[in-house]
């Protein structure tokens, strides 16, 4: 569970450097706020997709390894 806390970690600190509110990125990405909240609390279990979009919308990249 921890990759995926570190994960929503990672995208709220770039969205939050980046100026964004919880609604733009939502906006943006073709999501809901609740999904971008879920997402950065590491909590639900939002598809792939809309990780892969809010990260997009930031321009950061994820890695499987």
């Amino acid at each position: 569970m921890g990759d995926v806390s570190s994960i929503g970690a990672s995208i709220r600190s770039a969205r939050k450097d980046a100026g964004i509110t919880q609604e733009d990125q939502a906006h943006l990405a073709g999501t809901s706020v609740r999904t971008v909240r879920t997402i950065e609390t590491g909590t639900g279990n939002p598809s792939l997709r809309a990780v892969v979009a809010l990260s997009d919308v930031l321009g950061l990249q994820l890695t499987v390894r």
